[in-house]
C-alpha cells in the first residue's frame, strides 16, 4: 500500500502539548496563493515539500514526482482550481486508456490527492476534489513467477564472455535469495552481508531495517565476488565508499543497471521480456510459501507493512494449483 503523506513524521517522542501546536501550525492554510505559477515551480515546490516536510524516501518522491509532471501534461491550460470531481474522474480515465498497470493508477491517484493536500496547505484550492477519487483495485493480475527449474538457468546465465559474470551472478543470487527490491539491492554495503553467520541486513520504504537469511549458493556467490571481481571494480575510483555491487567505474550499481542486466540475461535464457528484478522477488515469495513457511515469516522478509500485500503470493500458489488441475485432472 502506498503512502498518502507523513506530516507529522518525527514527532513520537514530542511532549503532546507541543504536538497538538505543531499539528494546528501545519493544518493552517497559508495565504492564498495565485495558481497562475508555472507547473514547473509547482513540482519543484511539491518535490521539496514531499522530501522535506513528509521525508518520504527518494524514490519516492521520485515517482510522485513523474506522477504529477504528467498529471499536468494532462491538465494543459487548464486552471487547476477549476477542475470538478468529473474531470479528475476522466483524468483517471486518461492515465487507464494509457495501458497503465493498477497498481500505477493506484499511485497515480495516491499522488494526486496529496498534491491537492498540498495546495490546499499553500492557500490554493479549499476543496479537495482528489480525496472523492475511488482507490483503484490493485491485483486485477496475478504478478510473475519463474519456476525453480527457470531461476536456476537464470542464475548461471552469467558467464565467461560477460564483462563481470561473478558480479551479476552474485547479484541475481542475492535478488531471489533475500527477495530484496532493486533499489534495497543497490544501497547493499560491504558491512551489511554477514556470510559466515549466512543473512544480510537490509534498509527498505521508509528507513525500516530488516534482516534476511542467506542460503548456501547465494553466500558462495557473493564471497566470490568480493574475492575477484569487486577489488577490481573498487580500483578504478578514489575512495572505496563500501557499496557491496558496483559499476565499471566503481561507482554504486544504481538500480537502473540492476534492471537491465536481470533484462540481459532474461533474454539470453528465453524467458519472458517482462522479466524485472520485481519477478524475482515474486518468485522468492511464492517459493517459499509453497514450501511451507508462514505468511507472517514471508511479510517480515520482504518488508511489508500490512499482511495483505503479502497475501496476493497466497493466490499466485492458488493460480498454478488450478492449472495443474486443469491440466492433469481426468474430469477438469
Amino acid at each position: 500500500m502506498f503512502r498518502e503523506t507523513c506530516f507529522f513524521s518525527g514527532t513520537a517522542s514530542m511532549p503532546s502539548t507541543r504536538k497538538k501546536k505543531l499539528k494546528r501550525k501545519l493544518l493552517r492554510r497559508r495565504p492564498r496563493r495565485s495558481v497562475k505559477l508555472t507547473s514547473e515551480r509547482w513540482v519543484e515546490a511539491f518535490s521539496e515539500y514531499l522530501a522535506n516536510e513528509c521525508h518520504l524516501a527518494e524514490n519516492t518522491v521520485a515517482a510522485y514526482r513523474r506522477d504529477i509532471v504528467r498529471f499536468y501534461h494532462w491538465l494543459g491550460r487548464r486552471d487547476l482550481a477549476a477542475l470538478s470531481i468529473a474531470d479528475l474522474t476522466d483524468y483517471v480515465g486518461w492515465l487507464r486508456a494509457a495501458s497503465l498497470a493498477p497498481s500505477s493508477v493506484a499511485r497515480h491517484i495516491v499522488s494526486l490527492r496529496v498534491l491537492y493536500r498540498y495546495l490546499q496547505l499553500e492557500g490554493v484550492l479549499k476543496d479537495n476534489h482528489a480525496e472523492l477519487l475511488g482507490s483503484q483495485k490493485l491485483w486485477e493480475r496475478v504478478p510473475e513467477v519463474l519456476s525453480p527449474t527457470m531461476v536456476d538457468r537464470f542464475i548461471l546465465a552469467p558467464d565467461a564472455s560477460d564483462p563481470y559474470p561473478l558480479r551479476d551472478r552474485a547479484l541475481l543470487e542475492m535478488l531471489y535469495a533475500t527477495g530484496c527490491r532493486a533499489s534495497e539491492l543497490s544501497q547493499l554495503r560491504v558491512g551489511d552481508i554477514y556470510l559466515d553467520d549466512h543473512f544480510c541486513r537490509c534498509l527498505g520504504k521508509g528507513n525500516k531495517e530488516r534482516l534476511i537469511p542467506l542460503g548456501k549458493p547465494a553466500c558462495r556467490a557473493v564471497a566470490s565476488y568480493l574475492k575477484k571481481e569487486r577489488r577490481q571494480l573498487a580500483g578504478h575510483t578514489v575512495e572505496d565508499a563500501g557499496w557491496l555491487f558496483l559499476s565499471r567505474s566503481g561507482r554504486r550499481l544504481r538500480r537502473e543497471a540492476i534492471w537491465a542486466t536481470v533484462k540481459k540475461y532474461a533474454l539470453r535464457v528465453g524467458a519472458s521480456p517482462s522479466i524485472s528484478p520485481h519477478t524475482l522477488r515474486h518468485s522468492f515469495a511464492t517459493h517459499v510459501l509453497s514450501g511451507g513457511a508462514d505468511l507472517r515469516q514471508v511479510q517480515e522478509m520482504l518488508g511489508h507493512a500490512s499482511i495483505a500485500t503479502t497475501q496476493i503470493y497466497t493466490h499466485v500458489d492458488a493460480a498454478r494449483l488450478k492449472r495443474i488441475h486443469g491440466q492433469y485432472h481426468p474430469r477438469a
